[in-house]
């Protein structure tokens, strides 16, 4: 498959991996950051190059609730939101998911209100990682790219059939340009494939319910085939990472540690902020600091086993979270983890609430992480186990 290199934003990245994938219908309603990406499909489709049914509505519930419709009567679907959108969809979400319908939709991470914030965190995302959504999160813009392709693959598969999100830090890799490869549209085309729905309300030769009022007599056992389908996806989403790395060259994992196998300390996080940490790790082992990242690409369905081998051979370890969940225990990711480490190891591990609203997270602040961490695996004391990075006290 012949591919080009160009400078795109993450969200023009986005766009033009939907292009690709030409769904028969895209609802959606512009939210800050992710109307550009919008903006971007919608001129697509207007210029004649793909044929996508656009459904502009009036608000994100309906954007999602046409999206349902749509998906139910055998269309290939997609949708984008961030926040407070992704927020006034949470009705519609779990009813996706309940309904297994193989909606894919970038979530471009944004602060939830309030006080009103256009800016990075993932409090969106983490409110929903309860919903039946496989989430993926990308680090840069061609991740973007690379994993909207895979994730309507993931999603359409017979065996799971569920909503897709792929997350990516608002601004930061929404608004920023960066170079990345691209490629021809007749291999992604081969790639993606033709949608072929089993079961639509559009086939009166084989009549399906959609909706049905669930009593106690079987609701529990249609909720418990979401979770067996989300079990089922991790074989699904590992094949289709690897057919897709032969087409890209670029190898995708449900988790990816950067100098990781001899590390003594090391940080655990989500999204943009590796990049960063890599380059601190670098530094640092110039400087003999044995340091380690671990970037979890598939957070929904938790590679559990695959998170707690990685790491069961540190001394510390930092769990960085952009979400904030308010006097429980740690941060969402950061719960996570512990649990998964808890049956395999009891090295220290610590959480760090960063970068709430998209406040900066430079150098300086995980440089701060490594120094604690290093502490910690000197004397294996924990002196906070949460703590609130870069915020004035």
């Amino acid at each position: 498959m012949s591919k080009k290199l160009v400078a795109l934003t993450g969200n023009d990245a986005a766009a033009y991996a939907m292009k690709q994938i030409n769904p028969d219908v895209v609802a959606a309603y512009p939210i800050t950051p992710q109307t550009s990406l919008m903006e971007k499909f919608a001129q697509y489709v207007a210029d004649g190059e793909i044929d996508t049914e656009v459904v502009l509505v009036e608000s994100e519930h309906s954007a999602m609730s046409a999206c349902v419709g749509a998906s139910a009567a055998g269309a290939r679907v997609m949708t984008a939101t961030s926040s407070q959108g992704l927020a006034l969809m949470w009705e519609i979400c779990y009813i996706a998911a309940g309904y297994r319908l193989p909606i894919v939709m970038p979530l471009v991470n944004r602060a939830l209100s309030g006080p009103i914030n256009i800016h990075c965190d993932h409090s969106d995302a983490m409110g929903v990682r309860d919903s039946g959504w496989i989430q993926l999160w990308a680090e840069n813009a061609q991740e973007v790219y690379d994993n909207l392709l895979q994730a309507i693959r993931i999603a359409e598969d017979p065996s799971v059939l569920l909503p897709v999100i792929v997350n990516y830090d608002g601004f930061i890799i929404s608004h920023a340009i960066e170079n990345m490869h691209i490629y021809d549209d007749a291999g992604i085309n081969k790639f993606v494939g033709e949608y072929k729905p089993k079961y639509t309300l559009l086939d009166p030769a084989n009549p399906t319910t959609f909706g049905g009022f669930d009593l106690p007599d079987y609701y529990f056992e249609h909720r418990r085939q979401i979770a067996d389908a989300m079990t089922k996806s991790a074989k699904v989403i590992a094949d289709v990472a690897e057919e897709f790395s032969k087409i890209c060259g670029r190898e995708y994992k449900f988790i990816e540690g950067y100098r990781l196998e001899d590390a003594e300390i090391a940080i655990v996080a989500l999204g943009s902020t590796v990049g960063t940490a890599r380059a601190v790790v670098d530094e640092l082992r110039e400087k003999g600091v044995k340091a380690g990242i671990l970037k979890i690409r598939v957070f929904r369905p938790f590679p559990e086993g695959e998170i707690a081998d990685s790491l069961k051979h540190l001394k510390a370890i930092a769990v960085l979270d952009r979400a904030d969940a308010l006097n429980a225990v740690g941060g969402p990711l950061f719960d996570e983890i512990r649990a998964a480490l808890y049956r395999k190891s009891d090295i220290p591990v610590v959480n760090y609430i960063y970068g709430l609203g998209g406040r900066d997270m430079g150098l300086g602040e995980i440089n701060h992480v490594y120094a604690d961490l290093a502490g910690i695996a000197k004397t294996g004391k924990i002196k906070e186990l949460t703590t609130y990075l870069g915020v004035r006290e």
